[in-house]
């Protein structure tokens, strides 16, 4: 069995008042067969990096944003048949983040669109189940 191992961030940003948590849809490829539906920035984690490193990687990669960490979450696993039929263990890592700054030239071409929403919103809209518990998760811990 492969392994793999992720990571990313659940990056928040407060607005007056309201609390607003980054999502993104990923640009559908021919590789890709999975949803394409909305997800938290997140990726592999290279050689030599650390899983903070990649997890800011990634975030900004995808999302477009520099962030802070301020909180590792519990890792989770999940397991897949990759297109060459092999079975994977995959392990994902995620890091409740705040917010810092856009970054100027924006996302990566892995990205079509990213949004700022409540949590309630970004909940609807996230495809994963295990996202939307990661959320809740980060939302409580970020009050």
């Amino acid at each position: 069995m492969i392994r793999e191992f992720s990571a990313g961030g659940i990056v928040y940003k407060k607005e007056g008042d309201q609390m607003l948590w980054l999502i993104r849809r990923p640009k559908g490829n021919s590789e890709y067969r999975g949803n394409l539906g909305w997800t938290l920035p997140k990726g592999w984690i290279d050689e030599g990096e650390t899983i903070e490193q990649a997890a800011l990687r990634e975030t900004a990669e995808e999302a477009g944003v520099r962030a802070k960490i301020i909180e590792k979450l519990p890792s989770f696993k999940v397991f897949y048949t990759n297109k060459e039929g092999e079975k994977v263990l995959k392990f994902i890592t995620y890091f409740v983040m705040e917010w810092r700054e856009d970054i100027e030239e924006g996302f990566g071409s892995e990205t079509e669109e990213t949004r700022w929403l409540g949590q309630k919103e970004a909940a609807e809209l996230l495809v994963h189940k295990n996202e939307r518990d990661l959320l809740e998760k980060a939302a409580e811990k970020s009050k």
